[in-house]
């Protein structure tokens, strides 16, 4: 999820663990900050595009070294704002407001490496878009009615609206998958994976990936209009353009990153990889330049994405509703 949503829940989590036994805006400030760190890998450099991708949301997201860390962070925040007594209470706060963290993130269909070092598969649900305002701000509203009025159950509600809205967007991603899946096979359209993920900003208008070995289709599913045929924008997968990448660690990492769900293209003679799970045709939010199959790029760069204009994202989901 975006950061200001992060820190908000760490803020909202820890005031409600600490209470009243410190100030209210000393445990918001230090859950803002707890629920911030997961994030700050962002600011490693990994040498290439695809790895600075594949290796956001691992190790500081990993779930075990969380819990490990928790302590000796809970310790020093007791020793900075001088109270120790309630060590133990500070240390339960900043683990849920560190593992939250990742849990949020597991919402978003990104993929999350929350079992290292156990397991470095990348978990996503895919029921949350990365910035979610109905998320957001009851959750931050509830939190400044709290610090403003110094009553902790405005911050209660706050968590547990946007923990039932979070609960909503799993359910209504099931209810889509299943009306999708039975529209496929309707219209006798068979396919080898599916991905259902919400489109920006809501958890109304749901869009789904068909993929099959040769192509991909993208299709949207309204709750608004659920029984609305579905329209699928077939697109050539282009596999023969793997073909020579095959053991180049580069486009392997992004077939197995995306669980998939990628397509390549040919474009003056450089052969690019596209993660389908973010963005839409024409263009995706993470696609790559592998180099030509004589010469594949040792460190291959990021291709930039054309992004609409509110104008023109406001008017598509207009259309989609």
């Amino acid at each position: 999820m975006d950061s200001l949503s992060q820190l908000t829940l760490g803020a909202a989590v820890t005031v409600a663990v600490m209470g009243k036994r410190v100030p209210l805006w000393q445990a918001a400030l230090v859950g803002a900050v707890a629920g911030t760190l997961p994030d700050l890998d962002v600011f490693i450099d990994h040498g290439d595009a695809v790895r600075n991708m594949t290796l956001h949301r691992t190790e500081s997201h990993a779930l075990l070294l969380l819990t490990l860390f928790a302590p000796l962070l809970g310790w020093l925040v007791a020793r900075l704002t001088q109270s120790r007594p309630h060590w133990r209470a500070w240390c339960l706060a900043i683990w849920l407001a560190l593992v939250t963290h990742p849990l949020l993130d597991l919402t978003t269909v990104y993929g999350t490496q929350l079992g290292l070092p156990l397991t470095d598969y990348p978990w996503a649900i895919g029921s949350m878009y990365i910035v979610d305002p109905l998320y957001t701000l009851p959750l931050l509203l509830a939190l400044g009615i709290t610090l403003w009025r110094k009553q902790l159950r405005w911050n209660q509600g706050g968590l547990v609206v946007s923990t039932l809205y979070l609960a909503w967007s799993m359910v209504i991603q099931s209810v889509a998958t299943h009306q999708i899946k039975q529209e496929l096979a309707r219209q006798s359209l068979p396919f080898q994976q599916l991905l259902v993920t919400p489109t920006a900003f809501n958890t109304l208008v749901w869009r789904t990936v068909v993929m099959t070995p040769d192509r991909y289709g993208e299709a949207y599913w309204s709750l608004l209009s659920p029984n609305r045929p579905l329209t699928v924008q077939w697109h050539p997968r282009n596999p023969q353009l793997f073909t020579p990448f095959k053991g180049h660690w580069h486009a392997e990492r992004v077939a197995w990153f995306s669980h998939g769900f990628y397509a390549l293209r040919e474009q003056d003679g450089q052969t690019l990889i596209a993660d389908l799970r973010m963005g839409e045709a024409p263009s995706y939010s993470f696609t790559f330049n592998l180099g030509s199959p004589d010469a594949p790029a040792q460190a291959p760069e990021r291709a930039p994405a054309l992004r609409p204009s509110l104008v023109q994202a406001w008017h598509k989901l207009r259309e989609r509703l």
